[in-house]
């Protein structure tokens, strides 16, 4: 066996070695098949020599030569990647276990592996080898190449062990030393990785493979001049991959040294990781274009850095802030401070940027975060700042300036050293003016009431009163009215107010609605001849002062101020010709009067008074002898007005003027009109009333009372008593003891709720309740006013509506409503009807009757911006949600023209949506950014407009602020799931796009 093992030396590389001994064939074959197979492996013949040395092996009786046939056949196999070449060399060891080619074997297989460099292939065979029984030679060449593999199989500390072995070969020593220092260079052992590479003495080595590493050691060893040198040397001879790292070497030293001017193309010429930068990439050039002033530029840099979490990034953002503030570009710059102010990683930059996010939110506004909050948030995080009072005073602003003047009068209440007393007179002031229009009179006048505590600036005291005063009016006080609008008076910076100029209108109303016709009388003749007034208030000044003379029964002074009036173009012309015409009456000329109500009906075939007037001609004509025209009136009346309170009007007057002439089959036809058509009115007890002379005269008193038997609301009741109970409780009512008065009224419908004064004692409780704020018990006794008709189903129709309307319930409301439009005689009774019946539909998503119902409200004279605002608002949602995106646009253009509050806010989002769709990205954002100083505390629209603002920068090419904006919204407005869920999605479909050249970014959003 010794013998053996000792001729039977390992070959390598096909060449065998003869040996003498014993005997001289032992070695030497002449079997010629053996040989020829040996030949063509040797010549790499794999194939052909295979095939004999299987013929071989299956045929000779020599156990050595079949063993090597073995041997070399399964070796071929290996050569020539044969499936299950791998088990053929295994079945040779384990078949021939004393062949001295066993190790051979092993060695021979691995090597043949490494060559190929399939390293884990080699690595199995290596593992196999016995290298005790090595020549030094081959246990050199097997720890190269074994830790070599191991190397390559990324198994860097294993490959150590191997290499440190033949580190001082001659053969294999430089190259080891070189992998051994690439290790800890890769490990970042960088004296270590130097250590090795300054021992390598080979020079093509050094020129080829060392230049590169020795200046990426030198860089990070922070020997930044040698490395810049020995990049630059090494630049002529690299690939292409290398001299994009050489690049940024040369660059980031040049940084290192702050020579930014020389690194700038040094690290434009880098090309990233496989194509793609890092933030840090994008760092390094924006901060060396920042500090050479090149704004612009560094920009372009900086705001590529998305989604990083640490103090580059943080750098990154405070600088691009200030590179946007250099450029005036102050919503860019606010989103750049605000990231930097939430990392922690530098608390000087974090504060710094805190400080300029909150001067910068005052200034322009804030979308995510209301101002107070930003600013509050710096006073809490740096209490004893030497910032401070300037904060302070900020914050008090901040909330004037977004006009959240509630916020600013508690936060004045809570710190009074915040601001002066003045400060807060005019805080209160606005927020009253702010309820005011919001038409929440009561809270309104309790801000003017806080604000006349605090009488600092005599101006501001002087509008307290005034606006306080009209609320009061508002709310139907018109003694506290009166008051009030005395008071403005006589305060001496009143004089100089836009209000004083028309305080006698005021005034005269005051007066007017208090039934003091004689001082209004004086007010309304002050204020049509001040000749300081605009035509609409001149003409109802001119009907006001007509309607006081009227009144008082000075029926030629009427006139003549009706004339003035109606020749002005007011609202009521058509109320002007209607009085003057009534006037003429009062003053005994029937005819005048009959001509003037005609000419009435010819010239305003759509006033809301023209029942009014058919009534009165029907009655003139009656009067004057001319009964056949009369009767013919009042026919037309009730055909064209049927839901008219004067149809049962006309339809008694009928039968009076029948039952009068003798005519009672006529006169019973209408009065039995009256109560089938209008029952439960007060004409058709009336009618009942009269009826029962007719069948008396006509001696048919079973006849009367059959048919009344049928009648609900008839009753044989004692009237006197009926009559005493009304009257007790309506004097309470008058004396203004409105309790007592509501318990006698209470009681008078249990008794009598079929009485003659029922409907109106059902309105009166109805009053009462209302008037205390008790609106749901108020309701069923204005919808028997309101079902029943009558003198007071207008008042009782539009409370029945306000209730519903103010419960958002307009499934009940819209029959009510539509009722009122149609008969209401009042002009602001019926805008109410029709502004309330567009959002009505609109609710039921009647987009088309919304519309309709919008453009009559814009049709009505006498509307205030509040209410021509919401309705161009219902135009502009209901053409939204039809794809009539046009009609949108350009409703949305007329709300933003008059809007406030919330309206106002969408109108801006919608402004900036358009704007964004036309690709006017800049101008959109400008939408935005009003949309956020002006509007901030309607949230979800603020949240709107920041997705629309994301999405204009990202078509600006602004991939920070796109992300950051997208990100904020995600964290701040989490109520808004849809917001949200919208915001989550661009923001994907961003990070997707910026993942393709920013290492840095997660492609999958995260």
């Amino acid at each position: 066996m010794y013998r053996k093992n000792l001729f039977f030396v390992p070959v390598l590389l096909g060449i065998f070695f003869a040996a003498t001994a014993q005997e001289t064939k032992v070695f030497y074959h002449e079997d010629k098949d053996f040989q020829d197979a040996l030949n063509l492996y040797n010549n790499q013949q794999y194939q052909a020599a295979q095939s004999i040395f299987e013929q071989v092996k299956s045929t000779t009786k020599d156990e050595e030569t079949e063993a090597n046939s073995a041997y070399y056949s399964a070796n071929a196999a290996i050569r020539l990647n044969q499936r299950g070449a791998d088990k053929m060399m295994e079945e040779f060891v384990e078949r021939y276990p004393t062949s001295t080619k066993r190790n051979s074997a092993f060695l021979d297989v691995a090597d043949y592996y490494f060559e190929t460099g399939k390293y884990p292939y080699a690595l199995k065979w290596y593992k196999k080898v016995d290298v005790s029984t090595m020549s030094s030679k081959d246990k050199e060449r097997f720890n190269f190449n074994n830790g070599y593999s191991l190397y390559a199989s990324k198994r860097p500390k294993e490959a150590e062990r191997y290499l440190s072995r033949v580190s001082n070969s001659q053969k294999y020593g430089s190259q080891a030393k070189y992998y051994l220092g690439y290790i800890a260079y890769e490990q970042d052992d960088y004296n270590e990785a130097s250590a090795r590479f300054d021992q390598i003495t080979d020079q093509e080595l050094l020129n080829e493979k060392l230049s590169y590493y020795q200046a990426d050691l030198n860089f990070k060893l922070g020997n930044f001049e040698e490395a810049i040198a020995m990049a630059k040397k090494q630049l002529a001879k690299s690939d292409r991959r290398e001299i994009s790292e050489l690049n940024k070497i040369i660059g980031e030293s040049y940084f290192n040294l702050k020579k930014y001017d020389e690194a700038i193309p040094y690290l434009q010429k880098y090309r990233g990781k496989r194509g793609r930068f890092s933030n840090t990439d994008y760092y390094l050039i924006g901060y060396s274009f920042y500090k050479q002033g090149d704004y612009e530029n560094a920009i372009k840099q900086f705001n590529k850095i998305i989604g990083g979490t640490n103090n580059v990034s943080q750098n990154a953002y405070y600088h691009l802030a200030e590179c946007y503030l250099n450029l005036d570009q102050k919503t860019e710059a606010l989103n750049a401070f605000k990231n930097a102010s939430e990392m922690e990683f530098s608390p000087e930059i974090q504060k710094d940027a805190l400080l300029n996010y909150g001067r910068l939110s005052y200034e322009i506004g804030n979308p995510y975060e209301p101002v107070p909050q930003v600013l509050k948030s710096y006073l809490d995080a740096y209490p004893k700042d030497e910032y401070q009072q300037e904060i302070q005073e900020l914050l008090v602003d901040s909330y004037i300036t977004s006009k959240n003047f509630e916020g600013a009068m508690t936060l004045l209440e809570e710190n009074q050293n915040y601001a002066s007393k003045e400060t807060y007179q005019k805080v209160a002031f606005y927020r009253g003016v702010e309820l005011f229009l919001d038409g929440d009179y009561e809270n309104a006048i309790e801000r003017f009431s806080k604000s006349l505590k605090n009488p600092e600036n005599k101006s501001f005291e002087a509008r307290a009163e005034f606006w306080q005063a009209e609320s009061a009016y508002r709310l139907d006080r018109f003694e506290d009215a009166l008051s009030g609008f005395t008071r403005f008076q006589k305060l001496p910076a009143a004089k100089n107010m836009s209000e004083y100029e028309e305080l006698d209108y005021n005034l005269g109303y005051c007066h007017f609605k208090l039934k003091d016709y004689n001082n209004a009388v004086t007010l309304f003749k002050r204020m049509v001849s001040s000749g300081n007034i605009e035509d609409v208030k001149l003409a109802d000044s001119y009907l006001r002062l007509g309607d006081s003379y009227f009144v008082t029964s000075r029926y030629s002074l009427a006139k003549k101020a009706y004339d003035s009036g109606s020749k002005l173009n007011g609202p009521e012309r058509d109320y002007a010709a209607f009085q003057k015409a009534l006037c003429d009456g009062f003053l005994g000329n029937g005819s005048a009067k009959i001509a003037g109500l005609n000419d009435f009906l010819r010239l305003n075939p759509k006033s809301s008074l023209r029942d009014d007037a058919l009534f009165e001609l029907g009655n003139s004509y009656v009067k004057s002898g001319q009964e056949s025209e009369g009767l013919h009136i009042y026919d037309r009346l009730v055909d064209e007005y049927a839901r008219s309170k004067f149809a049962p009007r006309a339809l008694l007057r009928q039968g009076l003027v029948h039952y009068n002439a003798n005519r009672n089959d006529e006169a019973l036809t209408k009065l039995k009109r009256v109560v089938e058509k209008y029952p439960k009115t007060a004409e058709a007890k009336q009618a009942v009333t009269t009826a029962k002379l007719v069948y008396i005269d006509e001696g048919r008193v079973s006849e009367y009372a059959a048919w009344a038997r049928n009648l609900d609301f008839v009753e044989v009741t004692d009237s006197e008593l009926e009559n005493a109970s009304f009257e007790a409780a309506d004097r309470k009512y008058a004396e203004g003891k409105t309790e007592t008065a509501l318990n006698g009224f209470e009681d008078y419908i249990k008794e009598f709720p079929n009485g003659v004064h029922a409907l109106q004692v059902n309105f009166n409780i109805a009053q009462i309740y209302f008037s205390k704020g008790e609106k749901e018990k108020a309701l069923p006794f204005f919808k028997k006013v309101a079902d029943s008709g009558g003198e007071y189903q207008e008042q009782a129709l539009t409370r029945v509506c306000e209730v519903y309307v103010g419960n958002g319930d307009y499934n009940s409301a819209i029959p009510y409503l539509e009722q009122l439009e149609e008969t209401a005689e009042i002009s602001q009774n019926r805008t109410f009807a029709q502004s309330n019946l567009m959002k009505g539909f609109y609710g039921k998503k009647n987009y088309d009757l919304t519309i309709e119902y919008a453009e009559k409200v814009l049709g009505a004279s006498k509307i205030d911006n509040r209410i021509k605002s919401d309705a161009q608002i219902m135009i502009a949602r209901s053409a939204i949600e039809t794809g009539d995106e046009n009609l949108a646009e350009t409703a949305f253009a007329e709300v933003k023209k008059i809007a406030t509050g919330e309206l106002a806010a969408e109108a801006w989002y919608y402004d900036a949506y358009f704007k964004n769709k036309a690709q006017d990205f800049e101008a959109s954002n400008a939408s935005v950014q009003k949309l956020a100083k002006d509007y901030a505390t309607y949230k979800e629209w603020a949240g709107k407009g920041l997705v629309i603002m994301a999405k204009n920068f990202y078509a600006l090419d602004d991939a920070f602020q796109a992300t950051y904006i997208l990100e904020s919204v995600i964290s701040n407005f989490s109520e808004y799931e849809d917001l949200v869920a919208e915001a989550q999605g661009e923001l994907s479909i961003i990070k997707s796009r910026e993942s393709q050249r920013n290492s840095s970014v997660d492609p999958n959003g995260n």
